[in-house]
């Protein structure tokens, strides 16, 4: 599980068959084979590391329902590994299991903060509430406003600084994951069990001839 705080910048080293070897610094420090580190949102295995960098499988449906596709050698993307249970929960409920892709449709600077408008596939737009969260990326933001057609954000300076999310242009695709309570109260609400309920023979009548 991971809260959507983005710890560093890391930057694609190579493209493997198959993968991904990611240079990298602050997630390095504790990390061990086997841990799950997100990157730009999605929750990746580490397979083999270095004293520099770490690397990941990426199966094609993974590549075929996020962004990662379209990474190249030099590319930035936002690291952050798994939630510990001892720190701070600065975020929201991230899983990096990305239910999507949006597009970038506007990108507005007012003040000190810039606005994000995401083009969003309409089946994700019912999870998708004002003042709500999502991670776009990787990064918890707040749901800002909602149309029929997208979402938008505002973007604080730190965070600017702090992700890839800047560096983006008006047309980048960009992982997105919704807050997962809402997929689990819909899932709740429109569940039907399939396997239909046996009556008792057990009866008063039944209960009587045998003495009870």
């Amino acid at each position: 599980m991971f809260t959507g705080i983005v710890e560093e910048i890391g930057t694609v080293k190579a493209l493997l068959p198959g993968g991904l070897e990611i240079h990298a610094k602050k997630v390095l420090e504790d990390a061990h084979l086997g841990d799950s580190i997100a990157v730009n949102g999605v929750c990746l295995t580490v397979t083999s590391m270095t004293a520099h960098s770490f690397i990941v499988d990426v199966m094609p449906e993974t590549f075929r329902r996020s962004s990662l596709g379209e990474l190249q050698i030099g590319s930035g993307v936002n690291l952050e590994r798994a939630m510990a249970a001892d720190g701070r929960f600065g975020g929201h409920i991230v899983a990096g299991h990305i239910d999507d892709t949006g597009l970038i449709s506007n990108i507005k600077r007012e003040g000190n903060a810039v606005w994000i408008t995401v083009q969003t596939p309409a089946p994700l737009l019912k999870y998708i509430i004002e003042k709500g969260s999502i991670a776009i990326d990787g990064i918890s933001l707040t749901v800002a406003s909602v149309s029929d057609c997208d979402f938008s954000v505002s973007v604080i300076p730190h965070t600017g600084k702090e992700t890839i999310l800047l560096d983006k242009k008006i047309g980048s695709k960009v992982n997105l994951e919704c807050d997962m309570i809402g997929k689990y109260v819909e899932k709740l609400l429109h569940f039907q069990d399939p396997a239909p309920k046996k009556e008792s023979k057990i009866t008063l009548e039944f209960l009587a001839e045998h003495g009870f």
